[in-house]
């Protein structure tokens, strides 16, 4: 018996999955409303997979629910009207004058709905809308978005297309994507707008795999696009003028965010909560102008935060709070509060660009507990500290650039309570301290460089150390200040540093609390009456002082 070749079956193959296309297509129709059927569901019910059902400008009153494989288009072309495309924005469903509950539009799998006004479905509050705009949702309750029971346009686990449509004035979310732990249903909802919705702008619930892209939601109840426990792709919107954030993930979700605009939104333009398994990659987005923080992290969730830009927020540009954050390579500026700010949280801060912020440039807050990685930073001409470090934090800092041009504060400040260790940082500015500090230190090979030389007046010291607190100085370089150390009552070990162009003493120490050490740092000077030590006071505790050398400014003994 004679089997076919395997290049026969292939190529006949492909000729009946060819014929079978070209069939398909060509007993596609296209059913017009009102000149088919006058109702826009009849003409749905008569289509079969692969028709489209075109719809003329006008005011239509049903709810309608799409077929498999159905198309369901607007007429005309795709013109730009005032918000949307001009089609779209004439040819409308509306639910005012409807009996009864549920979405306006509810997909099926395979359809696509393009170019529709979908309006006053549920019942929108405006005075209740407003109240909450009025005090930045702060009263509404924490309510899941997942507990949507009619959304505008539905789409329950099915991979389809929402485009095109323009959704507001819901009593619910504008636009609710569902799905569920095995599915693999991936809709696309892509340029639509969404606005004034009692609910989110958008919301991605029980885990779909949705991809959100391109849409414009502002002015929502909620958050301009939400998310609880789903994961989806959001992608290139722009939300802006929520009531809550502009984007807003909590429940266990785990979107990617890239590419957003997030603005003038009345809490965070990005905002993350609730649980530690909620952890988003939030990347390339800019978020400004927002009435919280650019980026806000809260309630144990764990996102990583790559790349965006977050500036003139009202608050911090990147806040977390009870949280776990990664932050890496974004620049904050120029917003009310910190650049990036942590309260109880754990964080890695990494190659981040913070500048021309109003308070510090990295801020870690008063906590029970915190703790952080600050590596490679570039901290410049913040107005306050560069860097703040308040109670019960520990902090590690490595090869960090901190900077400032004029003003008081000293650069970095570590409050009582808090311990930090800094390593190859390079500190350069004036203010009272280039580091000053309550609490525990070890600077170790760092560079402090001074650019306000006092002799007199202020303070001016690259370290002054305060009552109580314990620093070690190991290997470092302090130039252009008046001291290299300042200390009163506290515990100090300068070991292995280098002093250039101070003020007749380099390290200056009284009333030790701890046995304390002065060994084997050179000091380079002019001035033959300079010397490296001073200790004034009661020696309850005696400061050792070994091995150490004036040497002359070239360098020479």
């Amino acid at each position: 018996m004679a089997f076919p070749s395997l290049r026969a079956t292939f190529v006949a193959g492909f000729v009946w999955l060819t014929l079978t296309t070209l069939a398909s297509d060509a007993f596609a129709k296209t059913i017009a409303v009102p000149g088919d059927f006058p109702a826009i569901q009849a003409a749905i019910d008569a289509a079969e997979t692969g028709d489209t059902v075109l719809v003329k400008a006008g005011v239509y009153r049903e709810r309608i629910k799409l077929k498999a494989g159905v198309t369901l288009k607007s007429d005309g072309n795709d013109t730009r009207g005032e918000r949307g495309l001009a089609r779209a924005e004439g040819t409308i469903l509306d639910g005012k004058e409807l009996e009864g509950e549920g979405s306006a539009v509810t997909m099926a799998a395979d359809a696509v709905l393009d170019g529709f006004t979908i309006r006053n479905f549920g019942h929108y509050d405006e005075a209740e809308w407003q109240r909450n705009y009025d005090t930045q949702g702060n009263l509404q309750s924490h309510e899941h978005i997942g507990a949507s029971p009619a959304p505008g346009i539905s789409i329950p686990d099915v991979t389809c297309v929402v485009k095109h449509n323009l959704v507001h004035h819901i009593g619910d979310t504008g636009i609710g994507a569902f799905g569920s732990a095995d599915s693999m249903a991936k809709p696309h909802i892509y340029r639509n707008v969404c606005y004034r919705n009692m609910g989110g702008g958008i919301g991605a619930m029980r885990q779909t795999k949705a991809t959100i892209e391109e849409n414009d939601c502002f002015e929502n109840f909620y958050a301009g696009i939400g998310h609880n426990h789903a994961s989806p792709m959001v992608i290139n919107n722009t939300c802006y003028a929520n009531i809550r954030a502009g984007i807003g993930i909590s429940e266990g979700s785990s979107p990617t965010v890239k590419g957003n605009r997030c603005y003038k939104n009345r809490r965070a333009g990005i905002g993350v909560r609730t649980e530690a398994t909620t952890k988003p990659m939030i990347e390339g987005n800019e978020c400004y102008d927002n009435d919280m923080a650019g980026i806000g992290a809260e309630e144990d969730a764990a996102p990583t935060i790559v790349k965006n830009k977050c500036y003139r927020n009202k608050l911090a540009g990147i806040g977390v709070r009870h949280a776990t954050a990664e932050i890496r390579e974004n620049e904050c500026y120029e917003n009310g509060a910190a650049g990036i700010g942590l309260d109880n949280a754990s964080g890695k801060l990494i190659a981040n660009y913070v500048h021309e912020n109003k308070t510090a440039g990295l801020g870690f807050a008063n906590s029970d507990k915190g703790e952080a990685l600050v590596v490679k930073n570039r901290v410049i001409d913040n107005k306050q500290v560069a860097i703040g470090v308040h109670s019960g934090w520990n902090v590690t800092m490595v090869e960090n650039e901190i900077s400032r041009a004029g003003g008081m504060p000293p650069l970095v400040m570590i409050f009582a309570d808090s311990k930090v260790m800094m390593g190859g940082d390079k500190l350069t500015g004036g203010g009272v301290a280039g580091v000053r500090v309550e609490g525990e230190v070890r600077i170790d090979r760092c560079e402090l460089n001074g650019t306000q030389f006092r002799k007199v007046g202020p303070p001016n010291f690259a370290v002054w150390a305060l009552p109580g607190s314990k620093v070690e100085l190991i290997g470092n370089t302090f130039d252009n200040w008046r001291h290299a150390l300042v200390a009163q009552e506290c515990e100090i070990s300068a070991v292995e540093n280098q002093v250039k162009r101070f003020h007749q003493t380099a390290f200056v120490l009284q009333n030790m609390t701890a046995k304390s050490e002065v060994l084997r740092n050179q000091v380079f000077t002019g001035d033959a009456k300079a010397q490296v030590v001073k200790v004034n006071g009661a020696e309850k505790f005696p400061v050792v002082e070994e091995e150490n050398e004036i040497r002359a400014e070239d360098g020479k003994k």
